[in-house]
């Protein structure tokens, strides 16, 4: 199965390198150097395989309670230079602390904890969220 015009087949995704492949292909088709990665949710199968394998070629990277982080090991995290954003909502007792309790080997994160949301802690405090983020990307090199 493919998508509209030239988008990959659906089977370049199943593995990890794949979807790392795919992610690859997205950000040259939009000519972004060094962007900054956000990832929440099931977005986590794509962005942390990328960060692993490519995260040198982000300026930083912003896990929002990903999914698939106990895929890798503390050290493959401690090999990861890229400044990150830990971001999750305190009320998002499920996925975000297991997250944490893997991304926290990233050796450049900082973490930032928002009151009173959830999983789509970006939905549930847009404003805190927002803010949080800016701040993060006012400080990048």
């Amino acid at each position: 199965i493919t998508g509209y015009g030239d988008s990959p087949s659906a089977e370049m995704v199943v593995t990890a390198q794949g979807r790392v492949a795919f992610l690859e292909h997205v950000l040259q088709e939009l000519g972004m150097q060094r962007p900054v990665l956000i990832s929440p949710s099931m977005s986590g199968r794509f962005a942390l395989p990328f960060l692993l394998a490519q995260g040198d070629r982000l300026s930083g990277f912003v896990p929002i309670a990903p999914v698939g982080t106990k895929d890798y090991t503390a050290e493959q995290y401690q090999q990861v230079q890229t400044p990150t954003l830990i971001l999750y909502g305190d009320r998002d007792t499920g996925l975000a602390p297991q997250a944490l309790q893997n991304l926290q080997h990233l050796p450049e994160h900082r973490v930032v904890v928002l009151p009173g949301a959830g999983h789509a802690c970006y939905l549930d405090k847009p404003e805190d969220f927002h803010r949080a983020l800016l701040a993060f990307l006012r400080q990048l090199k």
